[in-house]
């Protein structure tokens, strides 16, 4: 008579605990557009949520402790035409946020200190090279001012967000929609999902797929009879991934080993009411003396809820097994390199002590044709500290000046779209 062997493992016992009511985030009016993103995006100090705008798009950016009933005449990030699509918080800056719109622009906007105190319409740089909408957006894990978006037009595009310059474009490798598109942990690949049900890896400045054999899986997970999208989030430190299906009212956890069966089913959190979207938190945003190891933000038709991961454990000391260094926000590479061919795996730092994040630098674009034309003759005869007040003022012309064009540029996207209006109820 034979007896089933438990797999040992130290996640066997992970278990998922929504927060009070006191700490969610209430009366928020989650977007209702048709589009499967995550409608949500977190960092250590923010969380950001896609809602519904009337005359554009909009998103709200709250700070974490931001929680309870939020008014309605809460300011909003509100610069886009159409509704907005997808946000991706930058991993080498918790005051940096890109987002994709119907209005097939990308935009990127710099967050102040201590969250927003009035309405934010203009955009540190607007991204523009789409011919349709963009509902991807996501930054390079590893290489600073390194942005990745697709689009409905079948295209990945990716930027040099300082410069404000398209770099690469994929244009012919998908016949239909992208789904879903995710960097390796370096960043020196691409996964894609496309509505011609294939998955494609992509190395972007080749412009090859790399893919060896994509013929057969390595592992079949029977879900369920349910057509929601999922939302997977994988934590390598842990080798965690979790599933999150749109419409659903649960969270699904998995091991991934490197033996077989490879995929180790965990468990499930589930409660009551349907996901409209989700927000992941980095490790270094999570609380390491509860044992915490994931934390998710679940939107809801009118509400943000934090639901919070852990790892039952009796001894107060810190939890090395369930923290080993985790990925920073230090960025390995700068844009440049990683467009030269350079690679670099993520700058690791420790939980022990709680991570403390130092100042943000700003996000500064600047186009190079600006840097080419500015005269050079008689430089040395200008004081070093002179010169620094001169540079820092031209860089704040620049970027006024650049401001300004942008919002002409949205205000003649408006005007026209208001005659196109008039012109068919005339007719």
């Amino acid at each position: 008579m034979s007896r089933r062997v438990v797999r040992q493992s130290k996640f066997r016992h992970v278990f998922g605990q929504a927060v009070r009511n006191d700490q969610c985030y209430d009366d928020i009016r989650v977007s209702r557009v048709t589009w499967d993103s995550s409608f949500c995006a977190v960092n250590p100090k923010f969380v950001a949520i896609i809602i519904d705008a009337s005359g554009g798009g909009a998103f709200l950016i709250l700070p974490l402790n931001k929680t309870g009933r939020i008014d309605k005449a809460y300011p909003t990030v509100c610069g886009h035409t159409g509704p907005v699509l997808d946000i991706d918080w930058c991993p080498h800056n918790d005051h940096v946020i890109a987002s994709g719109s119907e209005d097939c622009t990308v935009m990127v906007w710099q967050i102040p200190e201590n969250g927003l105190d009035a309405a934010l319409s203009e955009p540190v740089v607007v991204l523009e090279g789409h011919s349709k909408r963009v509902g991807i957006v996501s930054w390079h894990p590893t290489a600073r001012n390194v942005l990745l978006s697709a689009g409905c037009d079948n295209q990945v595009v990716i930027w040099n967000v300082g410069t404000g310059e398209a770099m690469i474009s994929l244009d012919d490798m998908h016949p239909d929609v992208i789904f879903s598109v995710s960097w390796s942990r370096n960043g020196s690949l691409l996964c894609t999902a496309c509505k011609d049900k294939k998955v494609r890896i992509i190395d972007p400045r080749k412009k090859k797929i790399v893919t060896d054999n994509m013929d057969e899986p390595i592992c079949v997970q029977e879900m369920d009879s349910s057509n929601g999208v999922l939302l997977p989030f994988y934590d390598p430190d842990t080798s965690i991934v979790y599933l999150c299906g749109k419409g659903d009212s649960s969270i699904r956890y998995f091991e991934i080993t490197d033996e077989a069966p490879f995929v180790h089913y965990l468990n499930t959190f589930s409660t009551k009411e349907p996901q409209r979207g989700m927000g992941y938190m980095p490790k270094r945003g999570l609380d390491v003396n509860k044992c915490e190891i994931a934390r998710f933000y679940k939107l809801h038709e009118r509400k943000c809820e934090p639901i919070i991961m852990t790892v039952p454990r009796k001894s107060d000391l810190f939890q090395d097994d369930l923290y080993p260094d985790t990925a920073g926000p230090d960025p390995a590479l700068e844009a440049e390199e990683w467009f030269a061919g350079k690679n670099g795996g993520p700058i690791l730092i420790s939980l022990k002590d709680g991570y403390v994040s130092t100042k943000n630098r700003d996000l500064k674009v600047v186009k190079t044709n600006i840097l080419e034309s500015k005269p050079a003759t008689k430089a040395e005869s200008i004081p070093t500290i002179q010169k620094h007040k001169m540079e820092d003022k031209l860089e704040e012309v620049l970027r006024e000046f650049k401001s300004l064009r942008d919002r002409v540029i949205l205000q003649d996207r408006r005007i026209a779209r208001l005659e196109d209006q008039v012109s068919k109820v005339a007719m």
